[in-house]
């Protein structure tokens, strides 16, 4: 990378586990999944300059709290990469975070916010270095990173790793909410009450707005009830967007966010206005999910 490289930004987008079966667990905890996930126009955002020595900051609302050592996943992304890249130049680099989504919040921050720093670095650092070697460094950091490094629609298997992207998939409107909680992902597949749910039923043939609602229908996120026992806040988010509308509701990954779809940008705008003027000290964003023929952010 050469000195005075403009500086580039690069989105982190929320994910969206529209529907999540966890369908068994392996001999070393980890858990099997079967999930459509989706990723947001709406996520947090990473600067990247060329810089005399590495340097890495935290802004946006959601700053506070979070570590700025190499406790901080694009930290360890970045130093990951670096030691893949073995003798290729991977020159100092300047990383500003501005953290727009709720921490633990079931929406991959961190780890999209990682794979956001392994795609960038890769491309800025002119690596030569594939998608599954990505991936590979990925995993060593997260099981929800290999799916956050595609960043389209896509089924996710086994305990994340394993992924198969949807060639047509439609924008849905969508309004996140937070109550302003964070859940403890261990804590909730600890409270499972089942570990070996039986996997998502096929996809319609046709995709779009009214299809994927109704397929939703016979979906679950089967780690909803043990996060609801955990932050009753959640049946507050999820009773919010009924109240505003949502043609669907459900919470996202391991909560505590939860999320509802729109027929329009417009409608989810206006629910996103009304539950907010309710909520103003919950996190409120209206977006749109990312198509399948959409280009890299």
């Amino acid at each position: 990378m050469e000195p005075g490289t403009e500086v580039r930004t690069w989105l982190a987008p929320a994910k969206i586990n529209l529907a999540l079966h966890v369908t068994g667990q392996r001999a070393d905890g980890y858990h099997l999944i079967d999930s459509l996930g989706v990723f947001t126009r709406f996520g947090d955002r990473l600067e990247i300059e060329p810089a005399e020595h590495d340097q890495f900051s935290v802004s946006g609302r959601y700053a506070a709290g979070l570590p700025l050592d190499a406790d901080n996943l694009v930290v360890k992304a970045r130093d990951a990469l670096r030691r893949e890249a073995g003798a290729q130049p991977a020159p100092p680099v300047a990383i500003r975070l501005e953290k727009n989504l709720p921490i633990a919040s079931g929406v991959g921050g961190g780890s999209s916010d990682a794979a956001a720093a392994l795609n960038a670095l890769a491309r800025l650092w002119k690596l030569d270095i594939d998608g599954t070697s990505l991936a590979r460094i990925g995993l060593s950091l997260g099981a929800d990173l290999p799916m956050c490094l595609k960043g389209k629609p896509l089924i996710a298997r086994g305990i994340g790793d394993e992924m198969s992207p949807l060639p047509v998939f439609p924008a849905l409107g969508l309004v996140l909410v937070n109550p302003g909680v964070a859940v403890s992902t261990p804590d909730v597949f600890k409270a499972l009450a089942r570990r070996d749910n039986e996997a998502l039923p096929p996809l319609p043939k046709r995709l779009d707005f009214h299809a994927v609602r109704n397929w939703l229908e016979t979906t679950r996120n089967d780690l909803e009830a043990p996060a609801r026992s955990i932050e009753p806040a959640i049946g507050e988010a999820l009773k919010a967007l009924k109240r505003a509308d949502a043609a669907f509701m459900r919470m996202s990954g391991s909560g505590a966010t939860c999320f509802g779809l729109f027929e329009t940008g417009n409608v989810a705008k206006r629910a996103a206005i009304e539950i907010r003027a309710r909520h103003p000290d919950w996190f409120v964003a209206a977006t749109r999910s990312m198509e399948a023929s959409d280009g890299e952010a």
